[in-house]
């Protein structure tokens, strides 16, 4: 199974919407006689990737196992049913991580393969298989994307100076990686604030600064429509939102014409409704969400209990009074301190690295929750 998850993630940064699946073949010996993994959309699945590819390799599939990351799909959409593929290349057992939580399939695909004779396995690797796929559980169970927000600064807490100068706090090594964790997602969300300090780009760039050939949707949220129609991030060629309270055509007319999309989602007090938001990414078939934004728009997302991780970036140096990470409310008492749980901390060049969720979130849910 390890072999498979392995597969299974080589897909990520192909074949969204799709989960990355995985699907490894072995012979009733115990050999690999097939290997594959998920495709473009509207391409292979990673189990008929891997009976090509047993069946270019000359051998027969009669009697298999094959170790799958997901559930095999049961149902036709652009491409057949994965489990009418296994049955009917004589595989004679499946092992697989999860079941899959899309309503067409959710346990379908397991009892249609029990059905023809096919022994089922479900629950090796099933943490590991969720964390590749949260972003397409998260749309699957919840009807929105999983949100990662992604913040830099200093060790003492700070994004930028008084002046608004952050470039750069952390280091090369820390902005690169920053790149590999923006191009697995669907959508990159900023808001006005930082548009109007900072003027980026926000796509996705290989190590050479070239736009990378599969860039993520842009969503900037602006209530008020304060974001310059000449701002950098327009006119490049990827899909861009602007999001905004304001229900007037003709203010809408220079963005359109910088081929960027505008969505009206009023809220409370003239801004956005940041929770019909989430429900519409779902809506686009977006699974994660990234978020590069300020601290006002950050402290609104995690107010309203809309980021499901925070990715920090800490640089070794302290840069004294400046702009906070978060402009979070006061307490009044320690215990209602918002709590994380650090999932994973690592060295990035000079920098920290830290992952952290909310501790005791109901999402995403344990992984004995979605085996049979």
């Amino acid at each position: 199974m390890d072999q498979a998850l392995a597969l299974a993630a080589q897909a990520r940064l192909i074949c969204p919407p799709n989960p990355a699946v995985g699907a490894l073949l072995l012979s009733p010996d115990g050999r690999v006689i097939g290997c594959g993994h998920t495709q473009v959309r509207g391409g292979p699945h990673a189990e008929v990737m891997a009976l090509r590819d047993a069946q270019a390799r000359g051998e027969s599939t009669q009697g298999a196992t094959a170790y799958v990351t997901l559930e095999p799909c049961s149902h036709q959409g652009r491409t057949g049913p994965c489990c009418d593929a296994l049955i009917a290349a004589g595989v004679g057992r499946v092992v697989a991580s999860l079941q899959d939580p899309n309503p067409l399939v959710a346990g379908q695909g397991f009892a249609r393969l029990r059905a023809a004779g096919v022994d089922v396995q479900v629950g090796p690797g099933a943490e590991a298989a969720l964390e590749l796929n949260i972003g397409f559980f998260s749309r699957m169970i919840r009807g929105r994307p999983w949100v990662r927000s992604k913040i830099a600064g200093s060790l003492d807490g700070r994004t930028a100076l008084d002046d608004g100068r952050s470039q750069w706090i952390t280091s090369p090594q820390a902005r690169a990686d920053g790149q590999q964790w923006r191009a697995r997602a669907g959508a990159v969300l900023t808001g006005v604030g930082t548009v109007l300090a900072d003027d980026p780009l926000l796509n996705v760039r290989d190590p050479n600064g070239s736009a990378a050939a599969r860039q993520p949707l842009l969503v900037i949220l602006d209530s008020q429509m304060r974001t310059p129609p000449t701002a950098r991030l327009f006119g490049l060629d990827r899909p861009c939102l602007l999001v905004t309270s304001v229900a007037d055509a003709a203010r809408h007319a220079p963005y359109l014409a910088r081929q960027a999309e505008v969505l009206v989602l009023p809220g409370l007090d003239g801004r956005i409704d940041l929770a019909a938001l989430m429900a519409e990414l779902g809506r686009r078939e977006i699974n994660e969400l990234h978020v590069e934004a300020g601290p006002i728009l950050n402290a609104a997302l995690q107010q309203a209990g809309l980021i499901d991780e925070w990715l920090f970036y800490l640089a070794p140096k302290l840069l004294g009074p400046g702009r906070p990470l978060l402009a979070l409310p006061a307490l009044n008492h320690l215990d209602e301190a918002c709590t994380l749980v650090f999932t994973d901390i690592e060295r990035v060049g000079p920098d920290l690295r830290l992952l952290a969720r909310l501790a005791g979130a109901p999402f995403p849910p344990q992984p004995s929750d979605r085996t049979s």
